[in-house]
């Protein structure tokens, strides 16, 4: 057991509008109990479109339900045309940001240059990210997965202080688990993280890796939650598809009942 608070995450990707948004929120409040939040963090990272509405509800109904965004800019302000800032996001009470999701590496093409970018952006304005790294399955087949998830870390890290670090939550998400219904088991999750934290001791120091929290996100559902989360280095799930049921993302919420 470890001190490190667990945090839970649901990124919706670009699914629900704002009105469809609000609904599911409103659900998974109803089906969370007042014991699923004490000791862990719950987070939901809606489209950009929904957040000022998610914001306003967790405000007024006072759900300890953090608020997360899915990406961001690396410049505070400028000719971006379809961007959105830090600093904005910051405006609507947003805690967390997902930096170099799988999805926005293979498909937008961000290289660890534009995530590492985009973190400093992010703590710059008092937020805090979460740094998404992960294999291919050709990489893990290869036996190449360990130096992948090394470089990404070294990369997306450059010039990150050590007080900086301590605020960092890194999520291990293996590509070839995301969407796909496959899982990594528990024991390859927690020999990921274990790397993992063993790199932020060499990176930093080994307090800083005892503290940073280690999410895994790879087709995480009510089924497997407990497993992955018994995991000593593994202090939190980012979840996908299983979030945008109010549910099943409950079900993985309350995990420890």
């Amino acid at each position: 057991m470890t001190d490190r608070m667990p945090i839970i995450a649901g990124n919706w990707k670009m699914h629900r509008d704002h009105l469809e948004a609000i609904q599911l929120v409103q659900k998974l409040a109803y089906h969370l109990n007042p014991e699923d939040y004490e000791g862990q963090e719950v987070l939901v990272c809606p489209p950009f479109v929904s957040l000022r509405s998610i914001q306003t509800l967790i405000q007024s109904d006072k759900l300890p339900i953090g608020l997360g965004a899915q990406n961001c800019h690396d410049q505070d302000e400028g000719a971006f045309t379809g961007e959105i800032s830090a600093g904005m996001l910051a405006r609507l009470d947003v805690s967390y940001v997902l930096c170099g999701h799988s999805e926005r590496r293979a498909l937008f093409g961000e290289t660890d240059e534009v995530v590492n970018a985009k973190v400093v952006a992010v703590q710059r304005h008092g937020l805090r990210p979460i740094l998404c790294v992960g294999e291919v399955q050709e990489e893990r087949e290869s036996g190449r997965a360990d130096e992948v998830v090394i470089d990404q870390l070294r990369g997306s890290l450059q010039g990150i202080t050590i007080s900086d670090a301590a605020e960092l939550v890194i999520a291990y998400e293996p590509v070839w688990a995301i969407g796909t219904g496959l899982t990594a088991t528990p024991d390859d999750a927690q020999q990921m993280c274990a790397v993992i934290r063993t790199e932020l001791a060499a990176l930093y120091s080994q307090p800083i890796a005892d503290g940073v929290r280690i999410q895994y996100g790879g087709s995480v559902k009510p089924g497997n939650v407990r497993e992955l989360m018994g995991q000593p280095d593994i202090d939190g799930a980012l979840v996908g598809g299983a979030s945008l049921s109010s549910e099943d993302f409950a079900l993985i919420v309350g995990h420890r009942r």
